[in-house]
């Protein structure tokens, strides 16, 4: 699919939330400046307006790994594996210890082998114009039907 605006983006990743609960898991895959960000902090914002709360400022976790977004009755973990290098590093942040209660929004998630229940792959490419973004999703589990539905 070709993505060719902000608003675009910001539509599909109103549809991603409709369908986003506990235990899911996103994984966002392309080459940096690609997006990978700004469709996370769409995700998260749409989960705030949904709940009725102030839309807080979403930046990547790059040097942190880690920021959680706690909304009202979900807690949202946005990662960035940027960094990480080995995959026992992983076991080191805990990632899916705690599976029930959260949503896991994973940039980079390459070295994760762990397989899960419901996960949507994202990937993300620049497009042949500049302001474009070619986007493929697979999902697993409840989203496998998603992937068909654009």
């Amino acid at each position: 699919m070709i993505v060719k605006s902000l608003d675009h983006l910001s539509l599909i990743s109103q549809k991603i939330s409709t369908n986003l609960s506990k235990e899911d898991c996103i994984f966002l895959i392309g080459r940096i400046g690609v997006g990978k960000t700004t469709l996370t902090r769409f995700l998260i914002n749409n989960w705030q307006k949904k709940k009725g709360l102030k839309l807080t400022e979403v930046t990547s976790p790059t040097f942190n790994l880690l920021y959680e977004y706690d909304i009202k009755d979900i807690k949202i973990m946005h990662y960035d594996l940027y960094r990480v290098k080995k995959s026992n590093e992983l076991d080191q942040l805990g990632i899916f210890l705690d599976d029930n209660d959260t949503i896991k929004i994973i940039e980079w998630p390459e070295l994760i082998k762990t397989p899960l229940k419901h996960k949507l792959e994202i990937y993300i490419d620049y497009g042949k114009k500049n302001n474009e973004r070619e986007i493929k999703m697979i999902g697993f589990g409840k989203w496998k039907k998603f992937e068909n539905e654009f």
